[in-house]
């Protein structure tokens, strides 16, 4: 594996992000790994997993290079196809997933740390789903994980900001879980209590609610899908590429 460390434990299994270098930016590579990795992990006998990422960030979201793959049909579907699957396979396998986040927490990768089951985060993590920085809107289902933590109106207003939230800010407004100075070492506390609970009993409530919302998740995806590709043409999507290359502010018209 080039970007992920997999460790199995007694009783879980630790993903691990691995590409500190760019703050675990997704670029179409990782996401395919990550793909598989998931797929890998829901074999193994372990019922808890543990998602963390390596250096100062949990996950900076898509990379920037992934835009240009945007205007390529065949390309845009792949990169969509495993972002999509790498989503539901945390929200639908028959495991419990918890996420461990610090530092950056943005875009894709506050979707992915939102499709898992419990999150905890470092006090001073930045979470923001702030896709209309470069004039797109949220995917990987954030739709769908704003409204299901936030309620319809208050996801909307979010995602709308584009603001960052601290651990704690984040916390208050039940968009994590829980905050702490070491994340990863109270991640895995909590599942340590929890591999001496009855977790079949969890799972099978896992499953009940999660297989009832498979269908309305899979709507969300595929109107994101659709939603990302015409905002991609847009000249505000445009500018913000530009204006990232060039390190300057966007100037935003509403085209």
């Amino acid at each position: 594996m080039n970007y992920f460390r997999l460790e199995e434990k007694e009783t879980y299994v630790h993903i691990q992000l691995a590409r500190p270098e760019k703050y675990n930016a997704l670029d179409a590579a990782m996401l395919k790994e990550f793909r598989e990795v998931l797929e890998k992990v829901q074999g193994y006998d372990q019922k808890l997993v543990l998602l963390s990422g390596e250096g100062p960030g949990f996950c900076a979201g898509g990379d920037i290079s992934m835009m240009k793959d945007f205007s390529n049909d065949e390309a845009y579907n792949e990169l969509m196809d495993n972002i999509d699957a790498i989503v539901t396979t945390i929200y639908t396998m028959p495991k419990i997933v918890v996420a461990s986040v610090h530092g950056a927490t943005v875009g894709l990768g506050l979707s992915i740390a939102l499709s898992c089951d419990y999150i905890v985060a470092k006090k001073d993590a930045v979470l923001s789903m702030n896709f209309i920085g470069i004039g797109l809107a949220p995917d990987g289902g954030g739709h769908y994980w704003l409204k299901e933590r936030l309620g319809v109106h208050h996801a909307k207003q979010y995602a709308w900001e584009g603001s960052k939230l601290s651990g704690e800010e984040a916390e208050h407004l039940k968009l994590v879980d829980m905050v702490t100075e070491e994340p990863v070492e109270q991640a895995e506390a909590l599942i340590l209590s929890w591999s001496r609970r009855p977790l079949q009993s969890m799972i099978a409530t896992k499953t009940l609610y999660h297989q009832a919302g498979k269908d309305e998740l899979a709507y969300y995806l595929s109107q994101e899908r659709s939603n990302q590709r015409k905002l991609s043409e847009t000249k505000d999507h445009q500018e913000a590429v530009r204006a990232f290359m060039e390190k300057r502010k966007p100037e935003f018209r509403g085209e």
